[in-house]
């Protein structure tokens, strides 16, 4: 009868995580569908970052709103190993200012992210600035997803060649600049970006990562993927 009682007590408890876990799926769904602006950009103007970064912003604010980024992010801002979901945390304000209104606008395209920035959804373009500070005071995962390890000497060749001068010599990037933190990131993450920068797929990225990548292969790029994803280990 007892072991009865704490079969049932544990099935109970299973069910329950899987109705939280649906409700909250169904939640996040029912808000992208009542924006109803999957399909439509979000008008904005070169105004609109600047405006933006001038907000003071709230952090305490910042962290509720980060609740809804947190579904694809994690709570700590370091997404996942795969790179499917980049390490956001401890990235600098501005780059994630720059990015959010580029994806509003679609100067760069990212359907998956797009309805969960709407500022409608978020309270407002000062929510918006609030959940960047929130994200750029966060500790950067120490021990992000990386690649093969084959060509780690290579990559740090090309990072010296073509990276260094923007990024910085730890790939600590430059808020005021607009060059974002590289170091730490995950691997797959920076190995798809770079491809679609060099592709072209990449909409807004600046023109002078095009003419630094344009020359690279596909095993160089490879190279300086790795090479990045492993600076907080040393």
């Amino acid at each position: 009868m007892k072991t009865y009682k704490v079969s049932m007590l544990r099935s109970s408890r299973g069910l329950a995580r899987l109705l939280h876990q649906s409700c909250l799926w169904l939640s996040v769904i029912s808000l992208i569908g009542v924006t109803g602006l999957l399909a439509f950009p979000i008008e904005t103007n070169a105004e609109t970052l600047q405006e933006v970064m001038a907000r003071k912003p709230d952090i305490v604010n910042g962290k509720k709103v980060y609740q809804l980024c947190a579904t694809c992010h994690l709570s700590t801002g370091w997404g996942k190993k795969d790179g499917t979901f980049p390490v956001i945390a401890s990235q600098h304000r501005n780059i994630i200012l720059k990015e959010m209104v580029d994806v509003l606008s679609r100067k760069r395209q990212n359907p998956t992210m797009f309805p969960f920035i709407d500022p409608k959804l978020l309270g407002g373009w000062q929510s918006i600035a609030d959940v960047a500070a929130y994200v750029d005071q966060l500790p950067p995962d120490p021990n992000p997803g990386t690649g093969s390890g084959e060509n780690i000497k290579r990559g740090a060749e090309i990072y010296q060649q073509k990276c260094v001068v923007c990024h910085g010599s730890s790939a600590e990037g430059d808020n005021e600049k607009f060059y974002p933190r590289l170091r730490g990131q995950h691997y797959g993450y920076l190995k798809r970006e770079l491809e679609f920068i060099q592709g072209g797929f990449r909409k807004n990225a600046d023109p002078v990562m095009l003419t630094q990548l344009k020359t690279l292969s596909a095993e160089e790029i490879d190279a300086v993927a790795d090479y990045l994803s492993r600076l907080m280990q040393q």
